[in-house]
This record gives structure tokens, C-alpha cells and sequence, in this order.
């Protein structure tokens, strides 16, 4: 993989607005793709307005930028397909036949496609240019194989396991499954979710719902160090463009603690208002009902998604309420809530800083 510029900030490539060859001839578009509608409706971030809304499988759970930078996946696990966006146009192209595409992610060096299996407990590894498969890593200790991330120096993929509470370690160079290592609390409902490597590489944060929080991995992949209490369902892991703070998504509380990226150490927590779109500092806002019928939940309910190329704002998918949220990253304030359709997860941000993508809905380096 290409080298890291500063050992202290593996994220120094991806700092606001570093926008790449590829990713400056980019539409600046939001995807987002739907579980229960199975379709990916696309927002233009200057207006907030819904620009397209195409049809692309059954159940689609994430939008993934691939290693080069020049294509955008919608992963459909049921219906084992992947459509590829022409991130210059926001357009689709035909769908590609994929095992279980839960998640996909790709290797550091741009050699394979890593489709995470989630079903069949196992990781799918492809040719990302032909689609041909090139093996297959078992992971049958590790039910409900969800997020990754990666060593800096591109060795070692780290795989939360949902349902098992533990994580399992990978060696990327051979696709040998080396160990799993447990939470020291196993939670088997919804428990270790998604991972983010700190800046310095020194550890990795494994965001655990039914734990309230966020575990401490060592950065070797070994032990876990601690746990950090965030919110009720924490959820999903994103970098400030500085890779100085780390907000965790509180999706049973509709909340985002923001943490010290280094040391993990508390440092606010927004709570997103649930219905009505205020101001800064306004701190209110009323319940809605659910947009397609029923009773909408009592508070909102962040999930998935990314930062702004300019770091500015935060865009989250409203997981349970079909609403997407806009939040400014400088004090959290909810700039725009945004209807969109049923069952909202991976949303993707684009184009993204970076010289290239390690997958899910856009880690770049």
C-alpha cells in the first residue's frame, strides 16, 4: 500500500478538501441506500433535494467507493449483486453478480474487492476489475461479520463480529483468519459493530450497541484495552477531516458523542432533535410521526454515513424514521433533516479526500 506520509496521522492524505485527480472531476453527491425499499436515492448537498432515485436490488445496506476512487457500489445481500455509480454522473450501471454483499471493503493495495459475507460467515475476496473470485476466508466463529478496518501498514484486517462479540483478525496478504479476540462483555444481539483505527494507528474503537459504547482494541489486534460509555446503540465511527475528534452515532438515543480521536476522551455530545429542523444553539425540536405510516420512534436514530469533503458537515442516515440528517461537525447543530425512503443505512458522501478508499461508505487515506 502506499506509504503512510505521517506516522502520527495515518488520515494526513484525507484532510479537508484534499481531493485527488479522480475525485475532483466528482458530482458532489449524498447516496443513500435503503433496506426495506430497495433503492439508492441521491441528494444534492447545495440544495438538499432527492436528484435521482434508482431501483438496485432487494435489500440495500451500503454505498461503497471502490479502492480507485472511480466507481460507487451498492451492496445488495439478498439479492447478491453489487450496482456500480458513476460518481461524474450519479448514475447507475448495470448490476454485478456478488456472494452476500453485506459490506465490502477492499484490501490496502488495491488487489482485491473484500465482500463481507455476513450470512454465510465468511469473507469473499475478488478481482475488482473482472469479478471473478479469488478465494474465500471462513470465519465460523465469528457470526454476523460486519465492519473493518486495517493496520497502517495494510497487513491486518480487523472484522466485528455482531453477533459473537468478538472480532476476528486477518491476515490480508494470505486471507488466513490468524485469531479472534473477545470483548471482555460478549454481546450477541447487536454487539461489536463498526471500527476505526485511531490516527496514530496506536488502537482500534469498536463500536458496540448493546454496550452503550465503544471498546479499546490495542492496535496489534491482540486484547482489548478499555471501554469508553458513549449512548444507548452505539453505532457508527467517523474521523473529523483534522483526525482530531471521533464521532459515535447513539442510535438508540438519536445522539453523537465526540470523543478525543488519541485518547478517547469525552469531549461533548450532540443530541439531534427529532422532527423540526432549528438553528444553532436552538437545542429543540418535536416529535414526528414515521413519514411512510405509524408512529414514528421517539427520538431520531443515526446509523451510517460521512463528512463533507470540506469537513463541515456530518450526514448520517435517520436509520428507523426515513430521514437523513445534516449536522454542522463545529458545535452539532442540525442544519437540515431530509425525508428520504424506507429503512436508510450505508450512506455514502461524495467525492471524499484521499488517495484511495479502503471501502465501506468511504474510508479513505
Amino acid at each position: 500500500m502506499p506509504p503512510v506520509r505521517d506516522p502520527h496521522n495515518v488520515y494526513a492524505d484525507a484532510g479537508p478538501n484534499m481531493l485527488n485527480d479522480v475525485t475532483r472531476s466528482a458530482k458532489p453527491l449524498v447516496y443513500v441506500p435503503h433496506t426495506k425499499s430497495g433503492d439508492v436515492w441521491v441528494i444534492d448537498p447545495a440544495t438538499f433535494a432527492v436528484v435521482g432515485k434508482y431501483p438496485a436490488g432487494i435489500e440495500i445496506q451500503h454505498v461503497v467507493p471502490s479502492h480507485d476512487m472511480r466507481t460507487l457500489y451498492a451492496t445488495d445481500d439478498l439479492g447478491d449483486t453489487v450496482t456500480p455509480f458513476d460518481p461524474t454522473t450519479g448514475k447507475p450501471g448495470p448490476r454485478i453478480p456478488v456472494i452476500d454483499p453485506y459490506n465490502m471493503y477492499y484490501s490496502p493495495d488495491g488487489r482485491s474487492a473484500i465482500v463481507v459475507a455476513e450470512a454465510r460467515r465468511r469473507l469473499v475476496w475478488y478481482d475488482p476489475k473482472t469479478w471473478k473470485v479469488q478465494g474465500e476466508t471462513l470465519t465460523p466463529a465469528c457470526a454476523g461479520i460486519d465492519h473493518a478496518d486495517f493496520t497502517p501498514n495494510g497487513r491486518i484486517g480487523v472484522f466485528t463480529c455482531e453477533f459473537d462479540g468478538r472480532v476476528a483478525v486477518v491476515d490480508i496478504v494470505s486471507h488466513k483468519l490468524l485469531r479472534t479476540v473477545d470483548m471482555p462483555h460478549r454481546n450477541h444481539h447487536m454487539g461489536p459493530q463498526d471500527i476505526k483505527l485511531a490516527p496514530d494507528g496506536s488502537v482500534f474503537y469498536i463500536a458496540d450497541s448493546d454496550e452503550n459504547g465503544v471498546w479499546v482494541l490495542d492496535g496489534a489486534a491482540t486484547k482489548v484495552i478499555r471501554q469508553i460509555p458513549t449512548g444507548k446503540g452505539a453505532h457508527g465511527l467517523y474521523l473529523d477531516r483534522e483526525a482530531k475528534r471521533l464521532f459515535v452515532t447513539n442510535r438508540n438515543e438519536g445522539s453523537v458523542s465526540v470523543l478525543d480521536a488519541y485518547t478517547g476522551a469525552k469531549l461533548a455530545k450532540w443530541q439531534i432533535p427529532h422532527g423540526s429542523t432549528p438553528g444553532p444553539g436552538s437545542g429543540t425540536g418535536h416529535p414526528t410521526p414515521d413519514l411512510h405510516g405509524g408512529p414514528g420512534p421517539a427520538h431520531a436514530s443515526p446509523d451510517m454515513g460521512g463528512l463533507t469533503a470540506d469537513g463541515k458537515q456530518l450526514w448520517l442516515s435517520g436509520r428507523y424514521d426515513h430521514a437523513v440528517y445534516v449536522l454542522s461537525t463545529d458545535d452539532g447543530h442540525l442544519i437540515k433533516q431530509i425525508e428520504v425512503g424506507r429503512g436508510p443505512h450505508g450512506l455514502c458522501v461524495w467525492p471524499q479526500p484521499g488517495r484511495y478508499s479502503l471501502g465501506h461508505t468511504g474510508i479513505t487515506r
